[in-house]
């Protein structure tokens, strides 16, 4: 129990989600976990404020619109905000892994390669002729080529065109009803020709992130996080391991660090096992089934509750603990859902 207790704060240290470490600024997150989990984007910015001291929402907005960050889909296929600077390896190294995984959904979908081809080549041509365009833009014009236009098989089409490296998210525009929009990957972020990993260095440079950034780790947790075959992480891993340590900083006492974690955040996705993070008792409070992580209140990396958010003008964060709270943590919970008012604007 002592092992496992040591483990998991050294990763919530690691995570800057325990151990009193918070990053400066939306780079230095990323980073430092090599990207934030973004289905949804306002839980990823939260999940960049759980991790940092005095940021706000609009200095994730920020990072995004002036190409800091660039939110697309990396790690296990999933959509994630990265650091500009390696969304063209982590594309080159992960890509063709989720494009291969991807072609049996397409033919579910009925989507055979030619139409797939066709799909791209219309999706380039209408973002090149029109600027960035937003995913229901994009379904309307892939009607056209007979593409259903209720459905996944659009929304995979557009994947697929991001994995491919041909278009990335760019700027949300302007106004009450904006919506983030696709743009020309080579217009958002221009190439030098250049890749700073390639190959079997960038399968290692990504085991050394993930050891650095999730650590204590094992080669089967990297593989869950970045959902490379499980041959390609175990010679990674060895590599990677050779001259890195697991944990930054010295050992790391249980300092009662309260985090309120947004919806399918990192800590809780990125190892093969959730033994360490949340008790079995109240797993289903955390995974209720159908793809949902909930938001959840982590002490030095263990969840003792989950939380919401309310829209703004109403109740704010409200929270749901496991069992009876000491009031140390009910205070860090309070500090947490104050700041979190703060980042959103909302006091």
């Amino acid at each position: 129990m002592a092992e496992q207790r040591h483990i998991r704060v050294q990763r919530a240290r690691a995570q800057a989600i325990g151990g009193g470490v918070r990053c400066g600024g939306v780079a230095e997150v990323l980073a430092r976990v090599v990207g934030v989990q973004a289905q949804d984007p306002a839980s990823a910015a939260l999940g960049v404020r759980a991790r940092s001291v005095g940021l706000a929402a609009g200095d994730v907005r920020w990072a995004v619109e002036n190409r800091v960050a660039v939110r697309g889909w990396f790690m296990r296929g999933t959509l994630h905000l990265v650091a500009a600077s390696d969304v063209r390896w982590l594309l080159d190294l992960l890509g063709p892994v989720f494009l291969r995984s991807g072609e049996r959904r397409l033919r579910e979908l009925g989507l055979d390669p030619k139409l797939c081809a066709r799909a791209e080549r219309l999706i380039g041509l209408a973002i090149a002729a029109d600027g960035p365009l937003t995913r229901a833009e994009l379904t309307e014009r892939l009607g056209t080529l007979g593409v259903p236009t209720e459905g996944q098989a659009a929304f995979h089409l557009i994947r697929r065109s991001a994995l491919a490296g041909q278009i990335c998210y760019g700027p949300e525009g302007d106004g009450p009803a904006a919506r983030a929009r696709f743009a020309l990957l080579d217009a958002w972020l221009p190439a030098d020709g250049r890749l700073p990993w390639e190959g079997e260095t960038a399968v290692v440079e990504l085991a050394r992130r993930y050891r650095a950034g999730y650590g204590p780790s094992e080669a089967q947790d990297f593989a869950t996080w970045s959902g490379l075959p499980m041959s390609a992480a175990k010679r990674a891993w060895a590599a990677a391991n050779s001259d890195l340590p697991d944990a930054e900083g010295e050992d790391a006492a249980e300092a009662g660090d309260v985090r309120l974690l947004p919806a399918y955040d990192n800590y809780l996705t990125a190892y093969r096992s959730r033994e360490l993070s949340v008790p079995a008792a109240h797993e289903r409070q955390v995974w209720p089934g159908g793809g949902q992580i909930r938001a959840s209140i982590v002490v030095d990396g263990w969840a003792v509750g989950t939380w919401s958010c309310g829209v703004k003008g109403s109740a704010g964060v409200m929270v749901s603990p496991f069992g009876a709270l000491s009031a140390g943590v009910e205070d860090g919970v309070a500090a947490e859902a104050a700041d979190i008012d703060r980042f959103l604007a909302r006091g």
